[in-house]
Parts: C-alpha cells; sequence; structure tokens
C-alpha cells in the first residue's frame, strides 16, 4: 500500500483507536477493581470497627495504612450495611455543607484548610484536641470540635459552625476514618506531623 494514499492513513487511525480503546477498557476494569470499596487500595466500609494506623513502607517508599484490631467507632460495632448507610450520610454531609470549598479529599478541592485525607490519623486529634475538648476518645473529640469549631482554636484559619448535629457529626467522623484506611500510594506525603495551632 502507498504511504500517500488517504486509505492507508485512515486504516491505520482505525487500528490504532481500536487498540487503545482495549487498552483503555483493561485500564479501566483494573482501576475499578484497584478503587471500589473492597477493592486491592480501598477497604470495606466496616473497617471502621477496626484500629487504623499509619507506617513507612521501606519496600514500596511510601507511607501506607495499617489495619490492626478491633477499634469500635463510638463503641458500636457496625455490620457492613449499617457502615456503608453512615459513608453514604457522611458523604452527604461533606457535600451539603461545600466542604470541599476550604479542605481537600485525595488532593481535590481547596487549599484554604487542611487536607482531610488522612485527617482521622493525624496526632494533633489525641496530643491537643482530646485534652482541650475533655473528650475520651478521638472520634468523640472531632465530633465536638465538627459540632463547634468556634469554642476551640484551630490552625491558621477559623472554620465556620456548619450547624452539624451530631449524628451529622459523627457521620464525617465514619467517613474520615474510612478514608484514612485507603491506600493512596504515599499521599498526602511527609503526612504525621503535629499541626501547629496559631
Amino acid at each position: 500500500m502507498d504511504i500517500q494514499d488517504p486509505e492507508f492513513w485512515k486504516a491505520g487511525a482505525v487500528s490504532t483507536t481500536v487498540v487503545m480503546l482495549v487498552v483503555l477498557a483493561f485500564l479501566t476494569i483494573d482501576s475499578l477493581q484497584a478503587t471500589r470499596a473492597g477493592g486491592s487500595h480501598v477497604p470495606t466500609y466496616d473497617v471502621i470497627n477496626d484500629q487504623i494506623g499509619y507506617r513507612y513502607d521501606w519496600r514500596r517508599h511510601e507511607d501506607v495504612p495499617t489495619i490492626g484490631g478491633e477499634q469500635l467507632l463510638f463503641g458500636k460495632r457496625y455490620t457492613e450495611a449499617q457502615a456503608t448507610a453512615l459513608m453514604v450520610k457522611g458523604k452527604l454531609v461533606i457535600q451539603s455543607r461545600a466542604c470541599m470549598d476550604c479542605h481537600t479529599f485525595f488532593g481535590n478541592g481547596a487549599y484554604y484548610a487542611p487536607d482531610l485525607t488522612k485527617a482521622w490519623l493525624d496526632p494533633a486529634w489525641q496530643q491537643i484536641w482530646m485534652p482541650m475538648t475533655g473528650a475520651k476518645t478521638r472520634a468523640d473529640a472531632m465530633v465536638m470540635f465538627l459540632m463547634n469549631p468556634e469554642k476551640y482554636p484551630t490552625w491558621n484559619r477559623q472554620m465556620p459552625n456548619l450547624a452539624l448535629s451530631q449524628e451529622e457529626a459523627r457521620a464525617v467522623v465514619a467517613y474520615l476514618k474510612w478514608m484514612s484506611a485507603i491506600d493512596t500510594n504515599g499521599f498526602p506525603a511527609n503526612f504525621g506531623k503535629p499541626t501547629n495551632l496559631r
């Protein structure tokens, strides 16, 4: 076939497009398997019943979440269905209050306030917020803060009161705990240092 013949280029374009569509289909299937709840990087929602930590993986050269023994959220064991319903509620609260207008999740959103991808794991909850709020657990300190942020000094910018009910605040905390268990391939980098107040 003559390379100056338009049919040659047309056949090349069609075959390249077909090959790329097949590659895209395989990549999409692989990505969906890794990123859906229960996939290789995203735990099922009932992980909120477990202890979630963070450690450096020398083999991968990045920080990874660790999932350990039982650490019930708000003293309750959630079934998969209950945890799923809680995640739906938490996500709806986050969307309805436009949290991404100030915060980021997985690096998406605004950079006015802290990235919340690993907020559950922030040592400041135990070192600063639990003593400040008088809460007995990290989850309770987070709920108290979310319901009345103006009562507690925050990072360089004051969080507005979003008028969250206790039920809504608990759903957001559950969502943040689950989100911290997601293997984000080391994102955010250098996470784990206490946040400086004012």
